[in-house]
């Protein structure tokens, strides 16, 4: 089911964060198995993918569209030092703009359209009601910096990810809607620095892979994975600069209201080789479901128990699930028959 934008909901305060039916049955749920191990789980995101899935385009439009787009603001208004792109990303902050472009006003033509006249542009957001003509390249043809721009009109956290002796270095990036990660810290870093903090991987030898792959992707050829963690509430924002508003919520759950409060966050990441820079483009798309929710899919229900009931204790402490591990478990059990 392709999804059309619904009026501003917020991921704060009041939380009127919901999703329709819709959203629910086209929800990127993570897991194949009934038990969750640490693993590179990359494919081919090729595309058309099916049809009204969160797969089918290259960036995903959905219902949360102006709810997102709202939240961005207030987190930049907040804190501009959650989109940075060093001068040397400048190329690339344009490759990605054209890439961005190109493929709204493909695959959203209600939605957004580009004209193109060498390089004289002409982009429309309708849905922001953004009309603006620029020269492509010249950075002072736009309102804004060139990340912060087409960052501001796109569901998801970007990063621009420079390749140089054979590693990435996050270089660039608009991140407004981090799993408990700052932009600020990590930015500069190689690919194994930043991935530093994850257990059991290393040992694993899953992020050696996983840099091998990357480097390697070609121009055209964009792949995708996904991520998840729990979290209290329907907060996009649970960054480290962020952690006195959100660090208390999962010290207000209780058995009542876990099914209403606890949310499976997805991220689907996605890499694309940039065919001017040679950076990737790394896009982080957050989907957020409650529990109450989730467990209108059977399936997921049981698998979800499942799932958290054979967690590593390792990966349990990495997500931040100590405090309210077992009351979840606890609380899926009502919906697995074989418990």
């Amino acid at each position: 089911m392709r999804m059309s934008p619904k009026p501003v909901q917020t991921f704060r305060d009041d939380f009127s964060y919901s999703n329709s039916p819709g959203a629910i049955a086209r929800f990127p749920f993570p897991f194949p198995d009934d038990e969750y191990r640490y693993s590179v789980n990359i494919e081919p995101h090729t595309t058309p993918g099916p049809e009204g899935s969160v797969y089918e385009f290259l960036l995903d439009i959905d219902e949360h569209y102006l709810s997102e787009m709202a939240e961005r603001d207030i987190v930049l208004k907040e804190n501009p030092q959650r989109c940075l792109a060093m001068p040397h990303m400048d190329l690339a902050c344009w490759d990605m703009i054209e890439r961005c472009m190109q493929s709204l006003a493909a695959d959203y033509p209600q939605h957004f359209s580009l004209s193109t006249e060498g390089d004289q542009w002409t982009w429309e957001n309708r849905l922001l009601n953004i009309k603006d003509s620029f020269t492509f390249g010249d950075s002072s043809t736009l309102p804004l910096p060139p990340m912060e721009y087409m960052g501001r009109q796109l569901q998801g956290d970007f990063a621009l990810l420079d390749q140089r002796d054979g590693d990435l270095f996050l270089d660039a990036g608009i991140v407004t809607c981090p799993a408990d990660w700052s932009l600020a810290f990590d930015a500069g870093m190689s690919f194994s620095e930043w991935h530093g903090p994850v257990p059991l991987a290393h040992e694993m030898g899953v992020f050696e892979r996983a840099l091998k792959y990357l480097t390697a992707i070609p121009v055209g050829r964009p792949v995708r994975r996904l991520n998840w963690t729990l979290t209290v509430n329907a907060r996009m924002d649970t960054s480290p600069e962020t952690y006195p508003n959100w660090g208390t919520d999962r010290a207000s759950l209780t058995a009542d209201n876990v099914g209403e409060k606890v949310h499976l966050r997805v991220e689907l990441q996605v890499l694309d080789r940039m065919p001017r820079s040679n950076a990737l483009m790394f896009s982080i798309r957050t989907f957020l479901i409650s529990f109450d929710d989730l467990v209108t899919n059977p399936d997921w229900a049981r698998r979800m128990h499942r799932v958290l009931k054979t967690l590593p204790p390792e990966l349990v402490e990495y997500k931040g699930l100590g405090r309210y591990h077992d009351l979840a478990v606890e609380w899926l059990s009502q919906y697995d028959p074989a418990n």
